[in-house]
């Protein structure tokens, strides 16, 4: 019975990974980034948006894609900023995959957008399983969770591009180690960045959003040198 579900697991992954590769491409094709943010329920990924949103708004052109287990009040929220949101309902599903990730990409104007934020469902087991097609994986850990989530999900810092630690604002009142905290993601994943925020105060922020802006002009920069050796290669 144990060989026959990791069989079944298999193809489901391999079908959904299938998927991802082509929103990459889709996306690659349209110059639009693409980061999923994951973490567990109440780690503050809809306050983090909102405020990523109000620092860029004026420099990109954004949307959300939000992952919820039922209720729109979250893209609601994005929407009242008038940034386009689409909201995917999983039914009681735990994560988001890249079939219901194509759906709301062809949902989208995609020549009008440069960045799109995935909200995915709060969990931090099964979200780490299936590549959406984001270009980057962010993680939100909050200050009230504790400083051993990485040890107690370990896959997912793995599949981080970057660590948040959201809600420094509490610190104080927490026993969150935040001077080692770094040390303990290098262990797991050598090249993800971490960086202390707070979405209510504002705090950190500007670290997040250089590195959103490097990661931007990276990726605008190597869509441009591809389309060029592609120009090259149909003459």
């Amino acid at each position: 019975m144990g060989a026959k579900t990791l069989t079944l697991k298999e193809k489901i992954l391999g079908a959904n990974d299938e998927t991802a590769d082509m929103n990459r491409k889709l996306l690659d094709t349209h110059r639009v980034l693409m980061i999923n943010i994951m973490s567990s329920p109440g780690s503050g990924k809809t306050s983090l948006i909102l405020r990523t949103i109000e620092r860029l708004k004026d420099k990109r052109r954004i949307a959300v894609i939000e992952g919820d287990v039922a209720s729109s009040i979250d893209a609601d929220t994005i929407s009242r900023r008038n940034i386009p949101a689409i909201q995917i309902n999983t039914g009681g599903g735990c994560h988001l995959d890249a079939r219901m990730i194509r759906k709301a990409l062809d949902s989208l104007d995609l020549d009008s957008l440069d960045l799109i934020f995935i909200e995915n469902v709060g969990n931090l087991v099964c979200t780490a399983d299936f590549d959406l097609g984001a270009q980057k994986n962010a993680v939100i850990l909050s200050v009230p969770e504790g400083d051993d989530k990485p040890y107690k999900y370990p896959a997912m810092f793995v599949e981080a591009d970057v660590v948040l630690v959201n809600k420094i604002d509490v610190l104080p009142y927490f026993d969150f180690k935040l001077d080692a905290f770094p040390a303990i993601i290098k262990g797991f994943n050598p090249s993800a960045g971490v960086f202390p925020v707070s979405a209510k105060t504002g705090e950190g922020v500007d670290d997040w959003i250089l590195w959103l802006t490097r990661i931007f002009h990276g990726f605008s920069a190597a869509r441009g040198a591809q389309e060029g050796v592609d120009t090259r290669r149909a003459q």
